[in-house]
């Protein structure tokens, strides 16, 4: 990386929260760490005994997936999305979305005098995957705003991280319309789906959202979140099939290539929801339970319709805030990381065990 693209970048936010973490894990009953949205629970045995039995894998794999993921891809897409058909040629593993958002902008052969649009409160490597590529950034919630800037790239997030909005089927067709107006591809991170608490996701892959067809859509899926599967590396991007196609064949160049034994434990975890469904079912208990002690505690909660957070605030500064719930042992993600928009916030992670979540309630309302 040359001096001048790693000015560019932002500093590594986490890299910020040393102190509040050093203050959290000094309580005399530990720390709880609920800065990150990691999973703690166990991979789902499907998923391990499939990585087992492709295990012995001495050749390279390839860029696009084996046969079987990428029809695991398309089933999955259609039977839980009711999405459009996707072509064969429109579904490609990568090596987990985040590697994606990273790239995306550069994949795409953005540069200097291109633009980038990002939600207002957004994921921080949607900027830096433009900054890498050298194009420009423009945060905007407004699909009109967006579409009169002339972008490129548009990125939207439903279920959203940082705070978990989820945007209406009238929305989504708002953007889907804005992109193509104005050309741009429009990428939808769609990772956290699978959570939604008070409404119901869609995919801009559905039809009544892209009207029949795909044109100039991308749809970004993980694994992480839906199987415990973030150790693994293992997300897939599908849409527009001449755009997924580009992607590919940069990709080939690259050394893009999901090893083969996780393809196989996609392919198997893919093709079941009992899992997804036992694993919401924690998510729900643990939100059920921190989401009150933290109102009881002078906290409100916006948005928090969807995802694997809590969007809270008391009105203050949100160092203020992490450093007071780090006074309790409880590490939080400051708003700030996400953009000038979210200062007063703190992103709660539902994603600690059931014994971290009841610890950190008992010391919010004790």
């Amino acid at each position: 990386m040359s001096p001048q693209v790693s000015q560019s970048l932002p500093d590594f936010p986490w890299d910020s929260l040393a102190g509040a973490k050093a203050t959290a894990a000094a309580h005399p009953r530990g720390i709880v760490d609920l800065s990150i949205g990691t999973p703690v629970d166990p991979t789902p045995a499907l998923g391990i005994e499939a990585l087992i039995g492709a295990a012995n894998a001495p050749g390279y794999p390839t860029t696009w997936g084996t046969p079987e993921l990428r029809q695991a891809i398309r089933d999955y897409l259609a039977n839980r999305w009711g999405s459009v058909p996707i072509a064969d040629e429109g579904v490609l593993p990568v090596i987990g979305t985040k590697e994606l958002v990273a790239w995306l902008p550069t994949l795409l052969g953005l540069g200097e005098g291109d633009l980038v649009v990002i939600p207002t409160m957004a994921y921080p490597t949607y900027e830096v995957g433009a900054r890498l590529s050298g194009a420009g950034v423009l945060a905007t919630d407004d699909p009109a705003e967006a579409a009169a800037a002339g972008p490129q790239l548009i990125w939207i997030n439903s279920p959203a991280n940082p705070h978990g909005s989820i945007l209406s089927a009238d929305e989504l067709r708002d953007w889907v319309a804005a992109a193509r107006s104005c050309g741009a591809v429009l990428a939808s991170d769609e990772c956290y789906g699978e959570f939604g608490w008070e409404a119901d996701p869609m995919s801009v892959l559905h039809p009544a959202i892209c009207g029949g067809r795909v044109d100039g859509l991308l749809a970004a899926h993980s694994l992480s979140k839906r199987s415990n599967l973030a150790g693994y590396r293992a997300g897939f991007v599908a849409g527009d099939p001449q755009i997924v196609s580009e992607l590919r064949e940069v990709r080939k160049h690259a050394g893009g290539m999901v090893p083969t034994p996780v393809q196989a434990a996609m392919a198997a975890l893919l093709g079941d929801q009992t899992h997804v469904e036992e694993q919401r079912g924690r998510y729900a208990r643990r939100r059920a339970l921190l989401r009150p002690a933290l109102e009881a505690a002078g906290y409100r909660i916006e948005h928090s319709e969807g995802s694997l957070y809590l969007w809270a605030t008391r009105d203050e500064d949100c160092r203020i805030t992490v450093d007071r719930l780090a006074a309790l042992g409880v590490l939080v993600a400051p708003g700030d990381f996400y953009g000038e928009a979210a200062r007063q916030f703190v992103r709660v992670a539902l994603t600690g065990t059931d014994q971290a979540i009841a610890e950190a309630v008992q010391r919010l309302t004790r």
